[in-house]
C-alpha cells in the first residue's frame, strides 16, 4: 500500500507514534532478558558484526496485472532514478542506528540482468549535503580489490575499514561504475537525497553535483563492529515500514523513529534497527517486487547480528485483489495470511531470531477497501484465532488497540 495514495496521513502518523512507543516498551521490557539466540555469531577480538542500516531492493517486477497492465506503475517521478550510470559517481547518505569502530558495506546486483563493474568505492562521515568530513574518508576494497565485477544476482561484502562512527551518525557511501551499468538494482523509495557527479569523485570531500535521486542504488546494508551485547532488530514490512509518505531527508519512518527511541535508553542503546520495508510488498505473492516470503532469506537472514524482527505485513495481500484488472486467483483468506506469517516465524526461529507481530492497520475509506477485506484483517489480528501469535516470543509481542487509541491515546499490551 502506498500511503500517499491510499491513507489519511495524519491518522497514520498517530498510528506510527503509537506503534513506535509500543515496540520500544516491549523491547526495553524484555529484549535484553529474553531467550538467547540459537545461533552464536562469530566473535572477533573486539566485538561482533551487526547491521546498523539496511534497505530492500525491488528484486523483480510484478507478474500480476495492475489495472490491466503486466507491469506496475513506474517509480514516482520525484525519485529521479537514472536509467543507467556510466563514468559517474553516486554518493548515497545513510543514517546509522548504532555505532562502532569498524565499518563494512554490502552491495547487491539483484536484478540479474548484467554484471556490475565497480571501479571504486569509498565511505566517509557526512558533514552536510553531498559533502563529507575529509579526515573520515576511507577507500573500500572487496577481497583486497578496489575494482570488482559483481555478477548478476550476487551480494558482495566489502573488507572492513577502521572508522569510528557514532550512533545516529550519517555515512556517505560513494560508488563509481566506469562503464554503462544498465538498469541499476534499486530501492525506489529511499526518501534520502543521493548525489550524482561526473567521473570518479568517490574520494572527494565535495562534489560537483550533476543530478540527484532519492533512491538507493546497489547499496543494501552497512555493518559495524559493535560490542558482543549488540544486536539488530529487522523491520520487515511494506510501505508503512518503508516510510512512504514521510518527509524527504527527515528519517521519519517508524523504524527510524524506533532506532532514535532505542538509542536513548540505557538498556536498548546497543540495539540496531535495519529497515527492509518495501513499498507495495505482499506477504504471499509478488507485487512491487517479489513476495516477503521470497525475499526473507536475503533481506533478513542475510544481515549481520539479527536477534529480533518486527513483522508488519498483509494489508497489500488483502487490498490488492480489489484493484481493477486483478484476477480472482489473487484473493486471499485469513488462513492464507496466517499460514504465511507462521512460515516467517518458524523460519526465523530456526536461526534463533525472535519475532514480534504487529497489528495490520485499518484502511477504511481507501479505494481498495472492502467489507470482506476488513473481515480478513480483523481475523488475522485476533490473537486467539491464530497459532502465529501464540508462537511468538511472548515478551516481545506489542499490540495496539487502535479504537481505544483514537479516544485515549496509545495503549500497549504485551501478551
Amino acid at each position: 500500500m502506498r500511503l500517499s495514495e491510499h491513507t489519511d496521513v495524519a491518522a497514520f502518523r498517530g498510528y506510527r507514534r503509537a506503534f513506535v512507543l509500543c515496540a520500544a516498551l516491549g523491547l526495553a521490557a524484555g529484549a535484553l532478558g529474553g531467550p538467547s539466540a540459537q545461533t552464536t555469531p562469530t566473535p572477533s577480538a573486539s566485538g561482533r558484526w551487526v547491521t546498523t542500516w539496511a534497505t530492500a531492493q525491488q528484486l523483480a517486477p510484478t507478474r500480476v496485472a495492475f489495472g490491466g497492465r503486466e507491469q506496475p506503475p513506474p517509480p514516482p517521478a520525484h525519485a529521479r532514478i537514472p536509467a543507467t550510470l556510466a563514468d559517474q559517481t553516486i554518493r548515497m547518505i545513510a543514517r546509522l542506528s548504532i555505532g562502532g569502530r569498524r565499518v563494512r558495506i554490502r552491495l547487491s546486483n539483484a536484478l540479474e540482468k548484467t554484471p556490475l563493474q565497480l571501479g571504486a568505492a569509498h565511505v566517509a562521515i557526512r558533514s552536510s549535503g553531498p559533502s563529507t568530513v575529509p579526515a573520515s574518508d576511507r577507500p573500500l576494497t572487496f577481497g583486497g580489490r578496489s575494482s570488482i565485477i559483481v555478477p548478476p544476482g550476487v551480494v558482495v561484502l566489502s573488507d572492513p575499514v577502521e572508522l569510528d562512527v557514532p550512533a545516529r551518525s550519517e555515512l556517505a557511501i560513494s560508488l563509481y561504475p566506469p562503464a554503462d551499468t544498465g538498469p541499476p538494482t534499486v530501492h525506489p523509495d529511499g526518501l534520502h537525497t543521493a548525489y550524482l557527479a561526473q567521473g570518479n569523485a568517490t574520494g572527494r570531500a565535495t562534489l560537483d553535483v550533476t543530478a540527484t535521486t532519492t533512491a538507493y542504488l546497489w547499496l543494501s546494508a552497512i555493518d559495524v563492529l559493535a560490542p558482543m551485547t549488540a544486536g539488530t532488530i529487522v523491520a520487515f514490512g511494506d510501505s508503512i515500514t518503508d516510510g512512504m509518505g514521510t518527509t524527504l531527508d527527515t528519517d521519519r519512518a517508524w523504524a527510524s523513529l524506533l532506532a532514535a527511541k532505542l538509542s536513548t535508553g540505557r538498556r536498548t542503546a546497543a540495539l540496531g534497527v535495519a529497515n527492509v520495508g518495501l513499498s507495495g510488498n505482499r506477504l504471499l505473492r509478488h507485487g512491487f517486487g517479489v513476495s516477503a516470503l521470497a525475499r526473507f532469506d536475503r533481506d533478513v537472514l542475510g544481515l549481520a547480528g539479527v536477534r529480533w524482527m518486527i513483522v508488519l505485513l498483509g494489508i497489500n495481500d488483502i487490498t490488492f485483489p480489489a484493484l481493477p484488472g486483478m484476477p480472482p486467483t489473487e484473493a486471499v483468506t485469513a488462513e492464507d495470511l496466517i499460514w504465511g506469517l507462521t512460515q516467517i516465524v518458524e523460519r526465523a526461529h530456526v536461526h534463533g531470531i525472535n519475532v514480534a507481530g504487529a497489528t495490520i492497520l485499518p484502511v477504511e475509506g481507501v479505494s481498495t477497501y472492502t467489507e470482506s477485506g476488513e473481515a480478513i484483517r480483523q481475523a488475522v489480528n485476533q490473537p486467539r484465532a491464530q497459532p502465529l501469535i501464540s508462537r511468538l516470543s511472548p515478551w516481545l509481542v506489542a499490540r495496539v488497540s487502535w479504537a481505544r487509541f483514537a479516544r485515549l491515546g496509545p495503549l500497549c499490551s504485551l501478551a
